[in-house]
């Protein structure tokens, strides 16, 4: 072989190693940390829950999705707040009472400060609020003294700053960087329109009268003021902006506006469309949610109205967010006929970007085809592993978190009521990796799920990607994730977007942990 045919084939060759070796160390420039935050993952949950829970506790976690203000906070709170409001507590039934007040507690009452001198009653209340050392019994399961915790807090601190203060500090304590708060505000004129009104079929005509009552309208404004006041208070307590901020200040909190599902039609109708003007009106609220037991009788008998209802509303309000409790049922709550849709019907007649629970996917009518339109619309499901196993009794394989998985359905977990449940999103993560063959590069695509999939305005750093991987940045961004301040056109795109902003932090937050392994 000629020398010049000889170095047709070698340099191709050469240049072809070269340029191999660039990109091979290009990648390892970052994926050492990632590899060795892997191998500590891994070892840790040789070791068990104890372990897995020191790792994971330190990792970002990026946004809860799906909580409850109100079954956020624990029960030691409520107690506390009801002694500060001077309100009374029923010893007997274990709820406190707003509508009395010490000292004139009617018996068997008394002032709801004096139980922390009773240490039964005090251990007894915290039981009755929450699920702890709670055992299923005849007459009451686990979803019953779940749902039923709510109706006993009776406290008219209601929505008050500090609720928020607890939630936020024990996110960012755990590395949580976002929230979204579940909580209903006052809503008695818009109830009071409704009733008055009536129901109507002609939605139309029922949002116009309904808009033009003035004690509708009145209730705008106070919804918007709850939740500014509230987030003034987390504020001041928290010192944010202060040379002494606590922690807590860290976090990001936006609301969803909670429907009670559970009224009347007309009283639902009114929810809902009051809160699609809140969310229109008030940045700090970027979606609605229907909330209330699913299996209830008016929850099962109107779901199909309300789905409707969303339909309609969501053509009037069409960039407001939605998400929506759905599939959290399970065999034998409800008859058969009443597992097949409601999956279904969130997502292409209410307009569903993200489902809550989703768990009786499975029973649904064709769930392979409904998880691959669910892949395919890139419809996340948010996974509450514990409240599914306390409520519904599902759990481990039983539970359809593989399943939407594998068909590539984006799931995120998050804690759905963590001061009932006495949890953390910590707890969340140690859970689904004890129990399902995850990976920590698993685990690292489901917190950068829980961003992408945030109502945060603005565009992501993401491709989006079917099925969704979230791996690739966007053009104007690659190679400048989580590694010093972007330039051009992608500081541009951070600049224009909160999603984005988040989604650097969490990038960040990811490099900083990686490397201390």
């Amino acid at each position: 072989m000629s020398q010049t045919r000889r170095a047709c084939v070698v340099l191709p060759i050469l240049a072809c190693v070269l340029f191999c070796c660039v990109v091979q160390l290009t990648a390892q420039s970052v994926a050492p940390a990632e590899a060795r935050a892997a191998r500590a993952f891994d070892e840790a949950r040789k070791q068990g829950p104890a372990a897995l829970r020191a790792f994971l506790y330190r990792m970002p976690k990026g946004g809860d999705l799906h909580n409850h203000l109100g079954g956020a906070v624990y029960a030691e709170t409520f107690i506390r707040e009801a002694g500060e409001d001077g309100i009374c507590v029923d010893a007997a039934t274990l709820r406190m009472d707003a509508k009395n007040h010490a000292p004139t507690c009617p018996p068997p009452e008394s002032p709801a400060k004096d139980v922390p001198a009773n240490q039964h009653l005090y251990d007894a209340l915290i039981d009755a609020f929450s699920m702890r050392t709670f055992v299923p019994v005849t007459g009451e399961s686990g979803h019953d003294h779940f749902f039923d915790t709510f109706g006993r807090f009776g406290d008219d601190k209601l929505f008050a700053g500090e609720w928020i203060d607890e939630v936020a500090s024990r996110a960012a304590a755990q590395n949580e960087q976002y929230l979204e708060l579940m909580q209903t505000p006052s809503f008695a004129g818009a109830a009071a329109a409704a009733e008055k009104l009536g129901w109507s079929d002609d939605l139309a005509q029922l949002t116009d009268n309904l808009l033009a009552d003035d004690g509708f309208r009145s209730n705008v404004k106070t919804a918007s003021g709850e939740f500014e006041t509230a987030l003034r208070s987390r504020a001041g307590i928290e010192h944010c902006g202060e040379p002494e901020a606590k922690p807590g200040c860290s976090m990001t909190v936006r609301f969803l506006y909670q429907v009670l599902r559970g009224f009347p039609p007309e009283v639902v109708f009114a929810q809902t469309l009051l809160g699609f003007e809140v969310a229109s009106a008030d940045p700090d609220v970027v979606g609605i949610n229907f909330v209330m037991p699913e299996d209830g009788y008016i929850s099962m008998r109107d779901y199909a109205l309300q789905m409707h209802m969303l339909d309609y509303l969501h053509g009037r309000y069409p960039t407001a967010h939605i998400t929506l409790h759905a599939g959290e049922l399970s065999e034998g709550m409800v008859p058969p006929d009443g597992l097949k849709f409601h999956i279904r019907m969130a997502v292409e007649l209410g307009h569903a970007e993200r489902i809550g629970h989703g768990v009786d996917v499975i029973y649904e009518d064709q769930p392979g085809e409904l998880m691959k339109e669910m892949a395919e619309r890139h419809t996340m499901v948010e996974v509450n592993l514990t409240s599914n196993d306390v409520i519904l009794n599902v759990k481990g394989n039983e539970h359809p978190f593989m399943p939407y998985r594998k068909a590539g359905v984006p799931v995120a977990l998050s804690t759905d009521d963590a001061g009932v449940s006495r949890i953390d999103l910590t707890h969340e993560f140690v859970r689904a990796a004890d129990t399902y063959p995850l990976s920590y590069h698993d685990l690292k695509l489901m917190v950068r799920t829980s961003i992408e999939h945030s109502f945060l305005s603005g565009a992501s750093v993401w491709e989006r990607v079917t099925p969704e991987k979230l791996e690739t940045p966007v053009t104007a961004c690659r190679g400048q994730l989580g590694a010093g301040k972007p330039t051009g056109t992608c500081a541009a795109l951070l600049q224009s977007s909160e999603k984005a902003q988040q989604e650097l932090e969490l990038e960040r937050r990811f490099r900083t942990f990686e490397a201390s392994y």
